[in-house]
């Protein structure tokens, strides 16, 4: 099967989101930041949200994918502030800093535990161009080996 060429331009609609439209109705775009501590939960819903308002129309679901071997997507409760601090302290307490063969290299090796228990990706359905999150869900991007000037979030709409 041949795929249609991509085709790159700014969006214009999200702020300044590089757009790839794909013949099979997929678009791809990437969220980027920056992370300010070693480890945090970071809210990226209404990034998310602004992209398939915007772009989400036809589509069904939207992909998320944490690009880096530290980092990590999960959808979680956004109403307790106290949440993120649990999730932490419960990472923390299964994969401990300095206890790990690979902080011999680098020394972040629970980094990439946490990531992994955790995971790269999250899948949320799109119904009329609107997030289907319950009210108590938001999107985090969780920082395992901060803090970096520039982490990205893949977002595909399918």
């Amino acid at each position: 099967m041949r795929r249609a060429a991509a085709s790159v331009r700014p969006c214009g609609t999200c702020c300044d989101y590089v757009r790839y439209d794909y013949g099979e109705g997929v678009m791809r775009t990437t969220i980027t930041f920056s992370t300010h501590a070693r480890e945090e939960l970071v809210d990226i819903t209404d990034e998310v949200r602004n992209i398939v308002t915007a772009h989400g129309g036809n589509h069904e679901l939207c992909a998320l994918y944490a690009l880096g071997a530290t980092a990590a997507v999960m959808i979680q409760e956004n109403w307790d502030p106290n949440i993120p601090t649990d999730v932490l302290r419960c990472l923390r307490s299964i994969a401990p800093n300095g206890q790990w063969l690979h902080d011999r290299v680098d020394g972040n090796g629970d980094a990439h535990i946490k990531a992994g228990l955790v995971g790269p990706s999250e899948v949320v359905p799109v119904q009329d161009g609107q997030l289907l999150l319950s009210t108590w869900q938001n999107i985090f991007f969780c920082e395992f080996d901060g803090p970096r000037t520039s982490r990205k979030v893949i977002v595909t709409l399918i």
